[in-house]
């Protein structure tokens, strides 16, 4: 997958209606090379019914429109697939469907009996331009525009503008109140999806007064640069690259890792450096880290990365489950994490200590460990590339 050059940050955060174990909405997202996809949709009622056709409904879009379906064609396989409650006379799942196109951040929104989303540019509440389609008997709201970066979107569930109906004293809260909210929190704010989607949950809850009665779910997508990460691993298998490659590094536009003390001191040597070590972060099965100037971060090879690994695995790709210690494993893993795209600088000289000399580079254990953590990656849907020198 090719570094789009825009980026957007996707934070969906849900509510399940009290004394439900399963959340009827669902939310599902995916990042190709050309274009964004953001669909949430909302089961008809709570529990464990609306929670399946919520997830058969963003699995059908998310599926028919990665593989290049037009719209229309999505909308009515959806329509045909999907039963209607005879009790409501209501299909069992609404939704709404977010397309973005990388280059420019030219933008789709399809939405089906949703509330409408709520559009931040400058800082400011603006109002979509939208029009209404009937498509398979379903009347869509469509609208468009550009995320440009800065720009907010919000996709919520009509469980979000339920919350505070006779439980508190609150001031109304429906659409108008949810985007002024918004508006407020991002000029206060760090300028961050996940702290406006965090803010608006927090108040929703607080309105249900802690017992939410509706299943809520609130979608933040913002648009801003990449966070690029490089990261060196491994010598260049012809030592005539070794300059090039730390030259490479120092000038990349972005934070820079380095894993592997023998890669470390080839950093320092062409960078006239001195490689200091940090004992303190030594752990039992985990070497201390190195400090390099211009390097964010410096780690032991094979064993650290093997670790790191297991760390990202145990994640599920948020940050906040990682352990709370500084050692090189953890610290690795949290560069990995909280970055959007990540290119691998992988040299494929061989190691004796762990790789027997006679075996081909193709089954090495370096080669091994950064392809798994680039689709380790890639599964938390980064950008993530290698080249192997």
């Amino acid at each position: 997958m090719s570094e789009p050059v825009h980026f957007y940050e996707i934070v969906p955060l849900s509510l399940r209606c009290h004394g439900e174990e399963l959340c009827g909405d669902e939310v599902k997202y995916c990042r190709l090379p050309d274009r964004t996809i953001v669909v949430l949709s909302d089961g008809l009622g709570c529990g464990i019914r609306a929670a399946i056709l919520a997830r058969l409904t963003t699995e059908i879009i998310v599926t028919m429109l990665r593989a290049g379906a037009p719209l229309r064609e999505v909308i009515e396989t959806v329509a045909g697939t999907l039963p209607i409650s005879p009790e409501h006379g209501l299909a069992y799942s609404t939704f709404i469907i977010l397309q973005i196109r990388n280059q420019d951040g030219c933008f789709q929104l399809s939405a089906f009996d949703s509330p409408p989303p709520v559009f931040l540019s400058d800082q400011r509440v603006q109002r979509l331009q939208s029009r209404r389609e009937v498509v398979a008997g379903k009347a869509l709201i469509l609208s468009e525009g550009v995320l440009r970066p800065g720009d907010f979107l919000g996709l919520m569930s009509d469980g979000v503008l339920y919350a505070n109906r006779g439980v508190t004293r609150d001031a109304a809260w429906g659409w108008d109140e949810v985007a002024a909210f918004l508006g407020k929190a991002a000029v206060s704010g760090p300028g961050s999806a996940e702290f406006l989607v965090r803010a608006v949950m927090r108040e929703t809850q607080r309105r249900y007064g802690q017992r939410v009665g509706d299943d809520a779910t609130f979608v933040g997508v913002l648009a801003r640069k990449p966070r690029r990460l490089m990261v060196f691993t491994g010598p260049p298998a012809d030592r005539k690259r070794d300059e090039a490659c730390v030259h490479r590094l120092l000038g990349f536009e972005g934070r820079r890792v380095v894993c592997g003390g023998t890669t470390a001191g080839i950093v320092a040597e062409y960078s006239g450096e001195v490689l200091r070590t940090d004992t303190s972060t030594t752990r039992e099965g985990i070497p201390p880290i190195g400090i390099l100037p211009d390097v964010d971060l410096v780690t032991e090879g094979i064993v650290t990365m093997a670790r790191t690994l297991e760390l990202l695995q145990a994640s599920g790709g948020d940050p906040e489950r990682l352990p709370v210690d500084r050692n090189g494993a953890v610290l690795l893993a949290r560069e990995l994490l909280q970055a959007d795209s990540v290119f691998f600088l992988a040299g494929e000289s061989v190691n004796p200590y762990y790789q027997n000399p006679q075996l081909p580079r193709s089954v090495s254990i370096r080669r091994s460990l950064v392809m798994q953590l680039v689709e380790a990656l890639k599964s938390f849907q980064k950008v993530a590339t290698v080249e192997w020198t």
